[in-house]
């Protein structure tokens, strides 16, 4: 099987990457830093017109029609530029909150137990887990008007790490994600897989960014009368970071073909690992520099924090993978999230 990008594919992940260039450049993200992280809503209708919430919604109900394989070109580009906002929940709220689709409307979402991100600018909350409309399968319950108001007014604000994300906590009787077992309903598993999924593709943008910014930096840095790039130590790290993210990408891009829950928990585990250790590798690289608030790594890396605790964290993804392999062989495995069969690995010819 070819997992090659074929060239409209190319073509969409460099038209988003020029877009994001254009728009949300490094003086934008250090406006937005200045901001506390307060949304630009003229970039939100901007990414809504380039199809990026709507991408995967069917053309005959104003979407683009691709599929996750695309999306997650998408969002990768969007970790690459530290993009900030509640982009994985517009993203799947688009068709069943009003606005989203097309950038008008920012919505956030309930993950677990994990504080709510841009509560106080959001226009929806899902709740992940709530029965569907009939002829819906989201698998979220969307909060507006009234009811928004209301949770919002029982939420906290947290202190954050990322200063490109404000918290919020939620009221305690909100309701939760469920968690991923066997009984976990068809709806809530897939919203909560594909949130991962997206998730993972950010946290592939944050490490292939971060790699690239080290690389640099050990090229155009001198010591000695050299490149620090000609050490070896400098040249390990490096060669670590590219390590990490390659095999991160072919997970990433084999769970958006695939669907599979279990491949979507290798990629997050995967990803979130490459995005954190990346960033401290980078940082490292950059030396005494790096760790100042001017440079750019420490956001990449209390942004891969946060990423890494969000939909399926690396505790679940390993428990999600250690069960697929004891059931292996044993009887077909079952998937939670699309509640269809999957066949045993071997045999057949």
């Amino acid at each position: 099987m070819d997992f090659q990008l074929s060239d409209d594919q190319r073509a969409l992940r460099s038209g988003m990457r020029d877009l994001l260039g254009a728009a949300f450049d490094r003086d934008r993200l250090r406006a937005a830093v200045e901001r506390h992280g307060a949304l630009d809503r003229s970039l939100w209708r901007e990414l809504g017109a380039a199809g990026f919430f709507a991408l995967r919604l069917p053309e005959e109900a104003g979407g683009v029609g691709l599929g996750l394989p695309e999306a997650v070109l998408l969002f990768e580009e969007a970790g690459r530029a530290l993009l900030p906002g509640p982009l994985v929940a517009t993203h799947l709220a688009a068709g069943l909150v009003k606005g989203a689709a097309e950038g008008e409307a920012v919505v956030t979402a309930v993950a677990g137990d994990l504080p709510v991100t841009h509560l106080a600018e959001a226009d929806a909350v899902l709740l992940a887990g709530a029965e569907p409309p009939a002829g819906e399968a989201t698998g979220a319950e969307a909060l507006t008007g009234e009811a928004l108001r209301a949770f919002v007014a029982a939420a906290r604000p947290v202190r954050s790490m990322d200063p490109l994300t404000p918290l919020h906590r939620a009221p305690a009787d909100a309701e939760r994600a469920p968690a991923a077992t066997e009984r976990t309903p068809a709806h809530a598993g897939r919203f909560r897989f594909e949130a991962a999924l997206l998730t993972a593709a950010e946290q592939l943008g944050s490490a292939a960014r971060t790699t690239e910014a080290a690389v640099q930096h050990a090229g155009d840095r001198e010591q000695f009368g050299s490149p620090v790039g000609a050490f070896q130590a400098v040249k390990h790290l490096c060669a670590d970071m590219l390590a990490r993210t390659e095999p991160a990408r072919a997970a990433v891009y084999a769970a958006a073909v695939t669907g599979d829950p279990v491949e979507i928990a290798a990629a997050k585990l995967l990803a979130d690992e490459a995005a954190v250790r990346n960033a401290r590798d980078c940082l490292q690289i950059h030396g005494g520099m790096g760790f100042t608030w001017e440079a750019d790594v420490h956001l990449h890396l209390k942004r891969a924090w946060l990423r890494a605790a969000s939909w399926l964290t690396g505790a679940g993804a390993e428990e999600l993978l250690a069960a697929d392999l004891g059931a292996a062989g044993r009887l077909p495995r079952s998937s939670a999230a699309y509640g269809r069969p999957v066949p045993e690995a071997g045999g057949g010819g």
